[in-house]
Order: structure tokens, then C-alpha cells, then sequence
């Protein structure tokens, strides 16, 4: 028993061992994919299949790119192909992309091709648009014309990729932004803004002759006002803003003004007590040195009670009461 179950064990374990190692061969070399690419005309060798599995590159995107890139017409190398996947681009998507630009009679070399995918961008996307022109529509860009009245305005930017600059060139938002900035710039050198209502081309051109693509990855072909309204009065509010800060301002000058004339006026007031309360001070030292006697005195209120009784008769208008009869002392 113990010899017929060591030959069994020997024999279990030889065909483990082949079948282990048929699995590994047929996972090393890919027959099916060797003979689509022989069959197709771009062949493979059998070591080079290997070798992809070694450096964990599929075998089937690298073999399958080229295979439609032979059939395209366009001679691409396998070690491109398997480079370019190392670097982490996109073989199938670079390998579409050269294809579509031959087609349409583009040149594009594959270096340059792998170079647009490896910076983060679409490659077959930029193709696509360099064949049909995409439209980039504005947002609402408001502008005010020399007049004071405010406009509105939305274009439609024609743009298609321009391959050379595609690598290193900015993208929409910067031809929309110089697109805004030309709009505004043109409404604002306008006299009136009848003059951009009635000729709403002008808009276009001008901002069309600026040359906005420059540094971009694209190329303006056409700037289409789509629709340009009016409005409001900006000139006007920033007037009455205008009269309305100088009138606070004169406001403010004038209660100033009449603060420091309170002001003074206080000051005098209080000048003219204090001078009255030296007057008595002045009678009482003139009576103790003899330069004032009695009877002038009496001659000073008098005057006093006579200025009293004319002021009175002339702010009421009427006959002072009759009183006692000034005694002459004389």
C-alpha cells in the first residue's frame, strides 16, 4: 500500500506541476494576442510578450494599440508604445488621436502626441476640436458706455485646438476672460451707447483684432455678439452719489462754521459779564479816591433809567407808564 500511494502522490504531483506551469506559460505568453498581431501584420515576439509580463505592462492594451495603428496606415514601435505606458499616459487613447489627425490630414508625430496626453489633457479631445470648432459661450458682461448707460452683452467664441500650443498653453477661461476684457474696453470707448445698439458688430471686430489667442492652446475663428441689452442709468446714480456726498459735505462745513460762531459768540457774552462785574469794583475804588461823587452818580442812573425807558417805548411801540418825576438835584 505504501508503494501505490507514493506512485499516486508522484503522479498527483506531476500533473499539478504541469498544469501549474501550462497556467504560467499561457499567462506569460498570450497566444490569442500573438496571433491577432501576426495575423494582422504587426508581429510580436514571443520574448517581447514575455518581457511586457515581466515589467507588468498588458500586453493586450500595448499589442492591441498598435495592432490598430498598423492597420491605420501609421508606423508607431512597440517600445513607444510600452514606454509611454510606463510614464502613465494613455496608449490607446494617444493611438486614437494620431490616427483621427492622419485622417484628417493633421500632422501630429507621436512625440508630440504622448507629450499633449502626459501633461493632463485630452489629446483626442484636442484633436476632435481642431476638426470641428467648439463654441464658448460668454457669460452676461456688463460694460458702460461713455454716455452713463450700462449694456449687456453675450458672445459666442468659436475656438478650435491649436495643436502647437497645446502643451503649455492656457485653456477657456483665459479666452473668455480677454474676451470680457475686450468687450467692456469696446463699449466703454463708445460715445453713446445708441452707437453699440445700432451696430453691435463693431463689438466683434474689434475685440476679434486684438489677437486674444496669443499664449492660448487655441485659435479664435469668429466672436458673435448673441444678444446685447440696456441697463441702467449708471451715469445718473453716480451723479446724484455725487450731489449727494457734496451736499453732506457742505452740511457739514457749514454746521462747523456755525459751531465756532456759537463758539465765539459765548466767548464775547462771557468777556462782556466779566467786564460788567468789574464795573461796580471800579465805581466803589473811583468813590474811595474822591473822583467820583454822589451826584454824578445820580446823573449815571438817570442816563441809565432814560436809555431803559427808550428802549422800551421802541421795542413795544407803546407810551411808558407814567412814573414819578425825576428830582433835579443840581
Amino acid at each position: 500500500m505504501n508503494g501505490v500511494e507514493t506512485g499516486l502522490l508522484g503522479i498527483l504531483t506531476t500533473l499539478i506541476l504541469i498544469v501549474s506551469g501550462t497556467a504560467l506559460l499561457l499567462y506569460l505568453i498570450p497566444l490569442r494576442l500573438w496571433i491577432a498581431a501576426w495575423a494582422s501584420g504587426a508581429y510580436v515576439g514571443l520574448l517581447t510578450l514575455i518581457g511586457m509580463r515581466l515589467r507588468r505592462v498588458p500586453p493586450g492594451t500595448v499589442v492591441t494599440a498598435r495592432i490598430s495603428a498598423v492597420k491605420a496606415g501609421l508606423t508607431i514601435s512597440l517600445n513607444d508604445l510600452e514606454a509611454h505606458y510606463l510614464a502613465g499616459g494613455n496608449v490607446g487613447n494617444v493611438v486614437l488621436a494620431l490616427i483621427s489627425a492622419d485622417k484628417a490630414n493633421i500632422a501630429m508625430p507621436f512625440k508630440r502626441a504622448a507629450a499633449i496626453d502626459l501633461a493632463g489633457r485630452d489629446v483626442l479631445g484636442a484633436v476632435k476640436m481642431s476638426v470641428l470648432p467648439k463654441v464658448i459661450e460668454t457669460p452676461r458682461i456688463a460694460a458702460v458706455a461713455k454716455d452713463g448707460i450700462q449694456l449687456h452683452a453675450i458672445c459666442r467664441v468659436t475656438v478650435r485646438t491649436n495643436l502647437d500650443r497645446l502643451v503649455g498653453g492656457s485653456g477657456e477661461e483665459t479666452v473668455l476672460a480677454r474676451v470680457g476684457e475686450g468687450i467692456v474696453s469696446t463699449i466703454g470707448s463708445a460715445v453713446t451707447h445708441k452707437d453699440v445698439l445700432e451696430n453691435p458688430d463693431h463689438i466683434s471686430k474689434h475685440v476679434l483684432s486684438k489677437g486674444l489667442d496669443a499664449g492660448t492652446a487655441f485659435e479664435i475663428l469668429s466672436i458673435d455678439i448673441a444678444d446685447i441689452d440696456v441697463g441702467e442709468n449708471i451715469g445718473a446714480k453716480l451723479q446724484i452719489d455725487q450731489a449727494n456726498a457734496d451736499k453732506q459735505i457742505a452740511q457739514a462745513r457749514a454746521e462747523q462754521r456755525r459751531a465756532m460762531a456759537v463758539a465765539l459768540e459765548q466767548e464775547m457774552r462771557a468777556k462782556v459779564v466779566e467786564a460788567e462785574a468789574e464795573v461796580p469794583k471800579a465805581m466803589a475804588e473811583a468813590f474811595r479816591q474822591g473822583n467820583l461823587g454822589i451826584m454824578d452818580y445820580y446823573r449815571m442812573k438817570n442816563v441809565q433809567a432814560d436809555t431803559s425807558m427808550r428802549d422800551a417805548i421802541a421795542g413795544t411801540g407803546e407810551e411808558p407808564p407814567a412814573g414819578p418825576k425825576k428830582e433835579d438835584r443840581r
